[in-house]
């Protein structure tokens, strides 16, 4: 392997881990894969993501906006609620996650099959 090579594999194993970062955890892929059939509010979200706490979700969702993957808007209601979108930018992530989720499935099914 030469230098060129090496050099290549450092920069795309970092960029790998950016990704993981980014998208990591339990909770981030299950809030942007709700969010891909369109804008959502808090509650909803909190009731299609089960499991998750108020507090995760609130940091969840503070991770992915400050990450340029989805947007914030405090509507004009009473009570006021928030609702949550995804950019456009993070459309990028549907064929990543749409892959883990197919292998998922196939590991579910093999698991169960043994």
């Amino acid at each position: 392997m030469n230098c060129s090579d090496k050099e290549n594999l450092k920069e795309r194993t970092l960029a790998l881990r950016d990704t993981l970062d980014l998208l990591g955890g339990k909770w981030k892929i299950c809030i942007l894969r709700n969010l891909y059939f369109g804008t959502m509010r808090f509650k909803d979200l909190q009731e299609t993501v089960s499991g998750i706490s108020p507090k995760v979700l609130s940091k969840m969702l503070y991770d992915l906006e400050q990450n340029l993957l989805i947007t914030r808007k405090v509507n004009n209601t009473k009570p006021i609620t928030v609702s949550y979108t995804i950019t456009e930018y993070a459309k990028e992530t549907i064929p990543v996650i749409e892959a883990l989720l197919d292998f998922g499935l196939k590991h579910r099914r093999r698991i169960k099959a043994k």
